[in-house]
């Protein structure tokens, strides 16, 4: 089964949060109430370097990806 990218997540326990995951490597949990980052794995020495450089453009595709899917709500 293939997954998508990105995954709008929702918790009654957090209502006023926005959770966004991201299933590619690095796989993580943004919320975008307050762009607080949980990767879901162990990151390799190696990528931690290169991963700080992505965070941000991480975050930004997935505010992109929350308004869009909103966009898509609102068509309906």
């Amino acid at each position: 089964m293939a997954f998508p990218r990105f995954l709008m997540g929702d918790n009654a326990h957090y209502p006023d949060d926005i959770f966004v995951v991201h299933l590619d490597y690095p796989r993580f949990v943004i919320n975008l109430k307050d762009d607080t980052l949980e990767f879901l794995e162990d990151i390799d020495k190696k990528d931690k370097e290169e991963l700080e450089d992505e965070t941000k453009n991480l975050i930004e595709e997935a505010s992109r990806f929350y308004d869009e899917q909103c966009a898509l709500y609102d068509q309906e």
